[in-house]
C-alpha cells in the first residue's frame, strides 16, 4: 500500500509540474478557447483593429474569463499574425507569409495550429468581414461570399476546414452581412452546436463586442442576453438598425423535413415574394425571412404550424430593430421576421447557383 501511494504522489506531482512550469505559462488544456479570424480587407483592416481594441475593454470588465483568447488578422495582405490576448498584452504565437484562406487548406492549418498552440476542451470561432451567405465566391454581381476582398472563400471551405481540423466549434459568431441564412447554417450543421449572425447587412461597426461578449463567454453562453445587448446597442446607434439571431443545428434536419413536405404540396409560386418580407436591399432581392416565406408559399394551416413550431426550435434566441439597414437602399422596415433568411428559386438566384446548394437539394 505504501508503494502505491508514493507512486500515486509522484505522479500527481509531475502533472502539477506539467501544468504550471512557471507563473506566466500553463500548459494544461484550458476548457476553452475562443479564435477570431479576421482575414484581409483593405477597406475593413482598421475596424478589425477597433473590435480587437473591444475584445480587450470586454476582458478588463471580466468576459471571457476561463478562456483563452486567440486572433488570427491579416494586416496586409502578405501576412497573418496569430495573436494571443492574455493578461493585458498581446503575445505573436506564430505567423504565415502570403497566407491563401481562400482555400479549405490553409484555414484547416491555420486552426490545426492553434489547436496544437492553444489546446482547449471547447473551440468557438468568430469570423470578421463582408458576407454574402451561400452566394458563391467568384460571382461578381454579389461583392463576395464570406472574408475580404482579397480574401474571399465559400461556406463550403468553411465546413470543409472545420472538420479536416478534427473538431467541431461550440459557437461560430459571424460578424458579417447576411450569415443567418437558411442555406448557409444547414452547409455548416456539423461545424457548431450553435450559429451567430445577421440575416441582413450589419453596420461597418460590427458586434459591439464591449457590450456583447459576456455573453457568449462561459461554459454555457447566454444567448438570449447576447441577442438583446445586441440590439440595446444599436437601438441607440446614429443609424438604430440591427438585427441578430441564434441558430441551434441540432433541430436543423427537422426544419427540412417539414420543407420537404410544404413544397411537395405546395409548388413555388414567385408572384407570393411580392408580399414576403425582404431582407436586402438589392435591385432583385436575394435573401427573405423564412418564416414569412412559409407562412406565404404553405396554404395547409396544420402543416404551417408544424414549420412554425420548428423554425421556433431551430432559431430558439433573434432580436432586431425596426429597421435593417441596406447601403444600397437606405433604412428597410420589419414586419415579419425568423431570424433567417431564404433564397427562393427566383430567376436571379437560379443564376446565382441557390439549387447546388444542400438545404435546397435537401428540401426538395
Amino acid at each position: 500500500m505504501k508503494t502505491k501511494t508514493l507512486l500515486l504522489f509522484v505522479v500527481f506531482s509531475l502533472l502539477l509540474l506539467a501544468c504550471h512550469k512557471n507563473d506566466d505559462e500553463s500548459e494544461c488544456i484550458n476548457p476553452r478557447t475562443v479564435i477570431f479570424f479576421f482575414p484581409y480587407s483593405a477597406d475593413m483592416t482598421l475596424f478589425f483593429k477597433r473590435n480587437i481594441n473591444d475584445i480587450e475593454t470586454a476582458v478588463q470588465n471580466g468576459a471571457f474569463a476561463h478562456e483563452r483568447l486567440v486572433v488570427c488578422i491579416s494586416s496586409t495582405k502578405n501576412r497573418a499574425d496569430i495573436i494571443e490576448l492574455r493578461d493585458n498584452r498581446r503575445d505573436t504565437l506564430f505567423y504565415y507569409d502570403n497566407p491563401d484562406f481562400t482555400q479549405s487548406a490553409a484555414l484547416t492549418q491555420m486552426l490545426s495550429d492553434i489547436i496544437t498552440a492553444v489546446p482547449a476542451e471547447k473551440y468557438s470561432l468568430v469570423a470578421g468581414g463582408h458576407g454574402t451567405a451561400w452566394v458563391p465566391k467568384d460571382v461578381k454581381t454579389l461583392s463576395k461570399s464570406f472574408g475580404g476582398f482579397y480574401t474571399k472563400t465559400g461556406i463550403e471551405n468553411i465546413a470543409e476546414a472545420i472538420r479536416n481540423a478534427g473538431i467541431k466549434m461550440q459557437y461560430i459568431l459571424f460578424d458579417g452581412c447576411f450569415m443567418s441564412n437558411v442555406e448557409t447554417v444547414y452547409a455548416l450543421r456539423n461545424a457548431a452546436d450553435y450559429i451567430i449572425g445577421c440575416p441582413t447587412e450589419i453596420m461597418i461597426k460590427g458586434i459591439p463586442y464591449q457590450s456583447c461578449a459576456k455573453f457568449i463567454s462561459g461554459e454555457e453562453p447566454d444567448y438570449g442576453g447576447f441577442c438583446r445587448a445586441f440590439c440595446d446597442y444599436y437601438e441607440t446607434f446614429d443609424t438604430p438598425c440591427g438585427t441578430i439571431a441564434v441558430t441551434c443545428s441540432s433541430e436543423l434536419e427537422a426544419l427540412v423535413e417539414v420543407m420537404r413536405e410544404i413544397n411537395k404540396v405546395h409548388p413555388f409560386d414567385a408572384s407570393i415574394l411580392n408580399d414576403v418580407q425582404r431582407l436586402d436591399g438589392y435591385k432583385t432581392p436575394v435573401f427573405y425571412d423564412l418564416g414569412d416565406y412559409a407562412a406565404h408559399l404553405c396554404k395547409d394551416e396544420v402543416l404551417l404550424t408544424s414549420f412554425n413550431a420548428q423554425l421556433s426550435r431551430a432559431v430558439p434566441y433573434k432580436a432586431h430593430t425596426e429597421y435593417f439597414f441596406s447601403e444600397q437602399s437606405g433604412k428597410i422596415k420589419i414586419n415579419a421576421y425568423s431570424g433567417l433568411s431564404v433564397s427562393p428559386l427566383t430567376e436571379e438566384n437560379v443564376k446565382l447557383g441557390v439549387e447546388e446548394t444542400e438545404w435546397w437539394k435537401a428540401t426538395r
